[in-house]
């Protein structure tokens, strides 16, 4: 009948788990390329100070991963703005070799916002859509390479901060070690060559290192789903599809 005929699609049901994805599906080789940069040019840092160039990379990895996220336009738009103005400043500073400890911590605390700002962007991407494949495998790597930059970042914040060492007497406060701990501590490896003295970066270390197994746990869940179809979808479409015709009739009643 033609009233059925404008029913809706089943597959409406699951939109917004299956929905397709659009952005750059392959721009996560790009953003892993810039986290290796990133990484490069933070563990050459003999000392806590940021680096400028350092910087500007990091703004241009945020900006890649919100495009390959396919973030909303206007949070697109508010964060190239952002992210330019940033960018110029970190120039300036290093065309003028400018230097001081609040702009030390100003570099710090933009570049750990940032770094907050990327993985969350990469989860809500993800959290959307359904299926193992390349993408999915290196979103999930950024995201956790992201996160131990974070956490990086915080450790340098903290430094500067307080003039009490990060790890003792005995290691000298860089971001170069500062990377290693934070990523020792992010898989659980602990080498314990590193070790923080102050209460307050011992809970940082604490929160790092849960929050590292959870993304794993969680990382897994999601390769491990694979391709499989929601139970609740597959049951809305069975539910949905036209019923088959007949293959016999009763037979005619018989009368008197």
């Amino acid at each position: 009948m033609g009233s059925r005929g404008t029913m809706r699609e089943p597959a409406t049901l699951g939109a917004h788990v299956a929905r397709p994805v659009s952005g750059w599906p392959s721009g996560y080789w790009l953003v892993l390329a810039l986290l290796v940069l990133t990484y490069a040019l933070c563990a050459a840092q003999g000392t806590t100070d940021p680096s400028p160039s350092a910087f500007v990379v990091q703004l241009v990895t945020v900006a890649v991963v919100l495009r390959v996220t396919d973030a909303h336009p206007r949070v697109q738009r508010i964060a190239w703005i952002v992210l330019t103005v940033a960018g110029i400043a970190a120039v300036v500073v290093a065309v003028f070799d400018l230097q001081g400890h609040a702009l030390d911590i100003s570099l710090s605390a933009a570049s750990m916002v940032a770094f907050l700002i990327a993985p969350v962007a990469i989860i809500r991407h993800q959290v959307t859509r359904r299926g193992l494949d390349a993408e999915a495998l290196l979103a999930a790597i950024s995201a956790y390479v992201l996160v131990g930059m974070f956490f990086a970042l915080v450790y340098n914040l903290v430094a500067l901060l307080t003039i009490t060492p990060t790890f003792g007497a005995e290691v000298v406060d860089s971001l170069s070690s500062q990377l290693f701990f934070s990523y020792t501590t992010l898989t659980t490896t602990g080498y314990g060559n590193i070790v923080p003295v102050s209460p307050a970066v011992q809970g940082i270390a604490v929160a790092e290192a849960i929050t590292g197994q959870l993304f794993l746990i969680t990382a897994v869940a999601r390769i491990m789903r694979g391709n499989r179809r929601p139970a609740y979808e597959a049951e809305a479409a069975s539910a949905s599809a036209p019923a088959s015709a007949p293959t016999s009739t009763s037979a005619p009643e018989e009368t008197s």
